[in-house]
């Protein structure tokens, strides 16, 4: 996989430091930035990242919070990208979105229409397999898959209690949700597609 040595230039590293704690993405446009999600986001990145480690092989690593310049309006940082590991260990601050095989987010009480709807045709768009979207609220992983221009053509909706399995190029991923954890005590916005 030969890839340019060009570093990306990231928007969002002139607010390194700045804003200690805050997740920065520019989505549109606009700078959104989140306050720390809480320890149900974690314990589901966390969880997530241990079954991916397990179901793929040695040469793909996984990135968190990294910025992946999509053009000048939008700027994502994926819970987890699941990249190639010669490009994970440059140890850059921002990468093309063109590595990323499969992307992942993990829903918070104020993501909800960026992770849904936003997100969906950017990572659509741009080409990426698989996107998949862990939601501790409705208790459910929507699997997306068939990119095309006004976002995926196919998706499913998979209860937590249920495995969420994924079939890449790359391999294949069994991710058990039974042991996700379930905030049902937080209200999130209203789902608009």
């Amino acid at each position: 996989m030969d890839r340019p040595q060009t570093r990306f230039r990231s928007q969002l590293s002139r607010l390194e430091g700045l804003f200690p704690g805050y997740r920065s993405e520019i989505v549109g446009g606009v700078l959104l930035m989140s306050p720390p999600a809480g320890a149900f986001h974690g314990r589901t990145v966390h969880r997530v990242w241990r079954a991916l480690r397990a179901g793929l092989a040695e040469q793909w690593a996984f990135l968190s919070d990294v910025a992946f310049p999509f053009g000048d309006d939008d700027e994502l940082c994926p819970d987890v990208a699941v990249v190639p590991r010669a490009e994970a260990e440059r140890n850059l601050s921002a990468y093309p979105p063109d590595l990323i095989e499969l992307a992942i987010e993990v829903v918070s009480p104020t993501s909800v229409h960026h992770d849904y709807v936003t997100k969906d045709r950017l990572y659509a768009r741009r080409g990426i397999a698989h996107y998949l979207i862990f939601d501790p609220y409705r208790a459910e992983c929507t699997v997306h898959w068939n990119p095309g221009s006004n976002g995926y053509r196919g998706r499913d909706v998979i209860p937590y209690g249920k495995p969420v399995e994924v079939t890449m190029d790359i391999g294949a991923v069994t991710i058990e949700t039974d042991e996700l954890p379930v905030d049902r005590e937080t209200r999130t916005q209203p789902l608009d597609r």
